[in-house]
């Protein structure tokens, strides 16, 4: 077989999509479109380079190369080992988990409970403390709990979507606002950031492996088949993704006029209560809570197997309370907290991430070049980690000084480091097969 068939590549985009498609995928895009105003298309441009363009690429180069591990070890057996643990650490109780944790919180008890109720830090706390427990009582005996709420929420988070989308097409309400300070002169650059916020990206190179095994149990056998394929499953989510994100940014952005919001989930509680009454918000408040449920479960059975397989010496169950526990200290926090830890955080590792991607995704050009890799990443991980520390430690006092370099003010002055370390490993590879030569 050359290529996949019709029916394949619709079932397997179907399931990339799925695995992509979490609660945080329907807040971020529509508190941009609620932030963005009249700016939103060319904000949610950016957003889908990295919430959606990015993801897919990260999968594509994992099947290319076979497994992330054969990735990363092209940068460094050690980075091969540490990149990972940043990984499974961000998408587990570092911000992953706590954040659906508290997404469930805002959209299924918040609301209920009043400003007053919301007001006192016991009402999260006990909730998170209810929910943990739940997930670390499913976490320890792995089922198919996961992969059944999964299948069953995903249609019908998509068709709440929908009936969203149709209700509100036909409601009058306000038109596209004025965009917010950051959105007015940097729409496309900071939709590129917030993109980094799904996580997406970083959960790929976690999954990336089975959509690959799942492309070859289809009949493709070469590497050749199976990028090619990739890329026609990677198009086919791609799109469905797109599709989404740009009824969730229309949302957001139709919504101003309901009242103000601090994130995502708050504009859909406002969205929701205008266009359906109390009853919507209590159908959206459980579903959002089952989504959060499943994912959390999810995340700490991947990470607690991914840890007990590194050091043996505790027991999965150890692992499921120890990520459960620092789950729920984290959660505490709130989700405006959470999600402002996770700018600086994500925009640290992305951009190792997305250099990582692309050089592996050109593997046949820099194939004999074995110091592009290492030199490339390490050139943008130092840029990286030196922006985190002025954004976060240092408050910004080094701005003057980063700015002068290329796109810096955007958010992407990392690609200038990136191109040098690439362009000098490409030329040391070039000296070093000389040598031999001359000698």
């Amino acid at each position: 077989m050359e290529n996949l068939s019709m029916k394949d590549r619709i079932l397997i985009s179907v399931m990339l999509f799925s695995m992509f498609f979490g609660a945080g995928n329907l807040i971020f895009p529509t508190f941009l479109g609620f932030s963005a105003g009249s700016h939103t298309f060319l904000s949610l441009a950016g957003f889908i380079v990295t919430a959606v363009g990015l993801p897919v690429m990260v999968v594509t180069a994992i099947a290319i190369h076979g497994t992330a591990e054969n990735l990363n070890e092209k940068v460094h057996p050690y980075f091969a080992l540490i990149f990972p643990v940043i990984i499974y650490l961000c998408i587990g109780p570092g911000l992953a988990i706590p954040r659906a944790a508290t997404i469930a919180y805002e959209m299924g008890l918040k609301p209920f409970i009043g400003q007053a109720g919301a007001a006192q830090p016991a009402a999260l706390g006990i909730y998170t403390a209810v929910f943990f427990g739940l997930v670390l009582w499913l976490s320890l005996s792995p089922s198919k709990l996961v992969d059944r709420l999964g299948k069953i929420l995903a249609p019908v988070t998509l068709s709440i979507i929908v009936i969203l989308f149709v209700k509100r097409l036909f409601t009058p309400g306000s038109s596209f606002g004025a965009p917010d300070p950051k959105y007015s002169g940097n729409s496309f650059f900071q939709g590129f950031l917030d993109g980094y916020l799904t996580m997406d990206a970083l959960g790929a190179m976690a999954f990336g492996v089975l959509i690959a095994n799942t492309v070859r149990s289809r009949g493709m056998v070469s590497q050749r088949q199976v990028s090619r394929s990739m890329i026609s499953v990677g198009i086919g989510a791609g799109l469905l993704l797109t599709a989404v994100y740009s009824i969730l940014a229309f949302l957001g952005s139709s919504s101003g006029g309901y009242g103000e919001a601090a994130n995502g989930a708050e504009v859909l509680t406002l969205l929701t209560r205008e266009l359906f009454g109390e009853a919507g918000i209590v159908i959206l408040g459980l579903l959002f809570t089952l989504a959060c449920l499943s994912v959390s479960i999810g995340l700490v059975i991947a990470c607690s197997q991914y840890f007990y397989k590194l050091f043996p010496a505790l027991s999965y169950r150890v692992w499921a309370v120890i990520f459960t526990l620092a789950s729920l200290l984290i959660a505490n926090l709130g989700l405006n907290q959470i999600l402002s830890i996770s700018v600086p955080v994500l925009s640290m590792v992305y951009p190792v991430l997305v250099v990582l991607t692309v050089i592996g995704l050109l593997d046949k050009a820099v194939k004999h070049r074995h110091a592009v890799y290492p030199l490339a990443v390490l050139f943008t991980g130092i840029y990286s980690v030196a922006e985190f520390l002025n954004n976060s430690l240092l408050n910004g006092s080094l701005d003057g000084l980063f700015w002068v370099i290329p796109l810096a003010a955007q958010g992407i002055g990392w690609l200038l480091p990136a191109a040098i370390g690439a362009a000098a490993g490409y030329l040391i590879s070039m000296n070093k097969k000389r040598v031999p030569a001359e000698h």
